[in-house]
């Protein structure tokens, strides 16, 4: 049973180091198990509940300020919004339809 043990935890921790980029899998390399790689990879890139407080302020911030930039074009506004957007979303802020559209539509040229 041991073995058989051994062996899902080597596929899972293969799994889990195949799905980073290699630059990622290198700073984590020393993890021997996929629960503790897990572990510490939510760690690392989701922090702690400080952290992620902080993450949602500094992201409602962005968004409060969110604005054309002289020069950029229409195209790269949109996906910088879209970018700003989907990372609140991630980060646990849901907002309503139409506060985006405002937004976007009083940050055109």
């Amino acid at each position: 049973m041991k073995s058989l043990n051994w062996l899902k935890n080597r596929k899972e921790l293969a799994t889990l180091t195949m799905a980073l980029s290699p630059d990622i899998a290198q700073g984590f390399s020393e993890y021997a198990s996929a629960k503790v790689l897990w572990e510490a990879l939510i760690e690392v890139y989701e922090g702690n509940e400080d952290m992620k407080e902080s993450r949602q302020d500094m992201l409602r911030q962005k968004f409060n300020m969110f604005n054309y930039i002289p020069g950029e074009t229409l195209e790269a506004q949109l996906k910088r919004f879209t970018t700003l957007t989907t990372d609140m979303n991630i980060s646990g802020i849901y907002l309503f339809k139409s506060e985006i559209n405002k937004k976007v539509l009083n940050a055109l040229p």
